[in-house]
């Protein structure tokens, strides 16, 4: 009989960013999502917590859906 092998799971990573060009510091996305923004001293928003966990996405998915530039991005990545 032939041993099987499995690989490990590989799961997708959920990171977050602004887009920096384009944020004009409105900060939604720190009053929205405070777990995963903060404010720098020009009162633009800064990622706090790049990595989201499972816990906070909806509020980073608040974040990016409530800021007016478009400016916020969720992508996936794979864990490093």
């Amino acid at each position: 009989m032939t041993e099987r092998v499995t690989e490990p799971a590989t799961e997708t990573v959920l990171r977050i960013r602004i887009d920096t060009d384009i944020c004009t510091g409105h900060g939604r996305c720190y009053m929205l999502a405070p777990d995963l923004f903060d404010t720098d001293d020009s009162g633009y928003g800064v990622v706090i917590k790049p990595d989201v966990p499972p816990e906070l996405l909806d509020q980073a998915e608040s974040a990016r859906q409530n800021c007016p530039e478009r400016a916020i991005f969720i992508d996936e990545v794979a864990p490093s």
